[in-house]
C-alpha cells in the first residue's frame, strides 16, 4: 500500500481520494481554501465560501457518466446526494416530439443524471471523505514539490510537497487536483523539471447565471442547452427546489455585458418561449458572472519521456473546457477511476507509472477533451456577432435523423453525456444501418420544439429598452 498526497479538495480530488483509500492506500488531502463545509450539505449554498473555485457559484449538471461511475464505485455517494436534495432525472425525458418510436428499455437507466448547486454537491463529497477517514487539511496552500533520488535516469522524482508555512509532507505519489487554476507549471519549474506540453486557447465564452426557487421545478419544454442567434440558454434543475437559468455569450460581445443587470437578464430570457417560464420563481441571487475560461490540456510525457515521476494531474488540473457542456466533472470522475486502475497495476513501479498513466489518459480520456474542443469552436463561431458568413454547424455524426429515431437519439445522448465516444458508437452495426436508411419523406414531421432564434436586431432592442 502506498502513501498518496492529493492537492485540492474539490469533487474530483475527493473522488480520487475515496477510490484510492478504498484500495487501502494512505491518502492525505490538502486544500488551500480555509473554510469548512457545513455538516448539513443542504446548507452549503448559504454558508460555505470557496474563492479558490472559479465556478463555485455556477450550476452543475452531473451527467449520466458521472452518475454511472458513482453507481459502480461509490453508490453511497449517490444516496448522500439525493438525501442532500439533489435533483435526479433522465436525459431521455422529455423526448423531442418528433420521436414517435420510443419504447422504454431496461438499459435506459444509464441515462439517469443528478443536478445540484456546486456548494451542495461538493459538501456531500466532503462528508463522504470524512466518513471514510480521509485526512483533509483545509487552509493549507501547497507552495512547491519535494524531490528525491531519481527512479528514472535524468528525470526529476517527486517525493512530496512543501506547504506555504514551510512544512514538508512525503508521499509515494502526489496528485494535482487543484482545478483550472493549477500552479503545477511553477511547481515543476521550481524543482528543475521540464515544462509539460500545454495546448491552450481562450474558449471565448461568458456566462450570466441566476438562481431561482419555488414550490416545483419548471417543466422542460426544450433541450437543456438551446442556441439562439448570438447567445444560448442553459436551464438546469437544482437541489432543494432551486433551479438556474444561464445566458451564454461570447466574452467579446460588448452589448451583452448588459446582462449583468437583472432587469435586462429577465427581459431577454422572457423573450424565449421555451425558457420564459423558468423565470416563474423567486430569485435567490443576482446575476453570477464567469468569463475568461481557457480550453487547456497539459501532457506530462513529452517526446516519449515523462517530465517528472511521482506526480500526476487529474480533472481540470489536467484539462478543462467550456463548462456549459458539463463534461468537466464527468470526465474528471472517469479519470479518477482510471488513475486508480493504473495505480493498481503500476503503483509499485514509479518509473513505469507515468508512462502507463499517460497512455491510458490519451486512450480513454483525451478523446472527450478533443471532441469538446471541436464543439466549442463551432459554438463560439455561431455566436460571434461579427461573423460575415453562415456559422458552421456543431459537429454531429447523427445529424437531424437523431431527432426522428429513438435509437439514434439514444446514441446522440451517449455522446453528449460522456457515456461513449462518437467513433465507438458509429462502429455499431445497428447504428450504421439506421444512418444508411433514408427517412421516409412522406411521414409527417411533428413541429420542432425549439423556437426560431431571436434575431440580433431583436436582441439588441431588448438590451436597450
Amino acid at each position: 500500500m502506498a502513501s498518496v498526497i492529493i492537492c485540492g479538495a474539490g469533487v474530483v480530488g475527493l473522488t480520487t481520494a475515496l477510490l484510492l483509500a478504498r484500495d487501502g492506500h494512505e491518502v492525505t488531502v490538502y486544500e488551500g481554501d480555509p473554510s469548512l463545509p457545513p455538516e448539513d450539505p443542504a446548507q452549503a449554498w448559504s454558508v460555505w465560501q470557496r474563492p479558490g473555485v472559479a465556478q463555485f457559484r455556477q450550476p452543475h449538471n452531473l451527467l449520466p457518466r458521472f452518475r454511472g461511475v458513482l453507481a459502480e464505485e461509490l453508490p453511497d455517494v449517490i444516496e448522500r446526494l439525493v438525501a442532500a436534495g439533489c435533483f435526479e432525472g433522465s436525459a431521455l425525458h422529455p423526448l423531442p416530439p418528433s420521436i414517435t418510436d420510443y419504447v422504454p428499455r431496461p438499459e435506459d437507466d444509464r441515462f439517469r443524471f443528478l443536478t445540484g448547486r456546486r456548494p451542495v454537491v461538493e459538501a456531500v463529497f466532503a462528508a463522504a471523505a470524512v466518513a471514510a477517514g480521509i485526512r483533509v487539511h483545509r487552509g493549507i496552500r501547497i507552495a512547491g514539490l519535494l524531490i528525491g533520488a531519481p527512479v528514472l535516469a535524468d528525470t526529476t522524482h517527486v517525493t512530496g510537497v512543501r506547504t506555504a508555512d514551510g512544512a514538508e509532507a512525503h508521499a509515494d505519489l502526489v496528485i494535482d487536483a487543484t482545478g483550472r487554476r493549477t500552479r503545477s507549471a511553477r511547481w515543476l519549474a521550481d524543482v528543475g523539471a521540464p515544462e509539460p506540453a500545454v495546448d491552450a486557447e481562450d474558449g471565448g465564452f461568458a456566462y450570466y447565471t441566476r438562481y431561482f426557487t419555488g414550490p416545483r421545478q419548471p417543466v422542460r419544454r426544450g433541450a437543456p442547452y438551446t442556441e439562439y442567434d448570438t447567445f444560448a440558454l442553459l436551464t438546469i434543475p437544482g437541489d432543494n427546489d432551486t433551479w438556474s437559468v444561464t445566458v451564454v455569450t461570447t466574452s467579446g460581445d460588448a452589448p451583452l455585458k448588459a446582462l449583468r443587470d437583472p432587469e435586462i437578464f429577465t427581459r431577454v430570457v422572457a423573450a424565449c418561449p421555451a425558457q420564459a417560464h423558468w423565470l416563474a420563481g423567486t430569485p435567490v441571487t443576482d446575476i453570477v458572472v464567469m468569463a475568461g475560461i481557457l480550453d487547456c490540456r497539459r501532457r506530462f510525457v513529452v517526446d516519449g519521456r515523462p517530465v517528472v515521476t511521482g506526480f500526476a494531474a487529474v480533472g481540470d488540473a489536467w484539462a478543462c473546457t467550456n463548462p456549459t457542456a458539463a463534461r468537466g466533472l464527468s470526465v474528471g470522475l472517469v479519470q479518477a477511476q482510471l488513475l486508480r486502475d493504473v495505480f493498481r497495476e503500476h503503483g509499485d513501479s514509479p518509473a513505469e507509472f507515468p508512462l502507463a498513466w499517460d497512455e491510458a489518459t490519451e486512450r480513454v480520456v483525451s478523446p472527450y477533451h478533443q471532441d469538446q474542443l471541436v464543439a466549442d469552436r463551432a459554438r463560439a463561431a455561431a455566436m460571434n456577432p461579427d461573423r460575415t458568413t453562415e456559422p458552421p454547424d456543431a459537429p454531429s455524426p447523427f445529424g437531424a435523423a437523431a431527432f426522428h429515431d429513438a435509437d439514434l437519439f439514444r446514441a446522440l445522448l451517449e455522446t453528449a453525456t460522456c457515456l461513449a465516444l462518437p467513433q465507438d458508437i458509429l462502429t455499431r452495426p445497428t447504428i450504421q444501418a439506421k444512418l444508411r436508411t433514408p427517412r421516409p419523406t412522406s411521414t409527417p414531421t411533428p413541429p420542432n420544439p425549439t423556437p426560431q432564434p431571436l434575431t440580433r436586431a431583436h436582441l439588441l432592442r431588448l438590451l436597450a429598452d
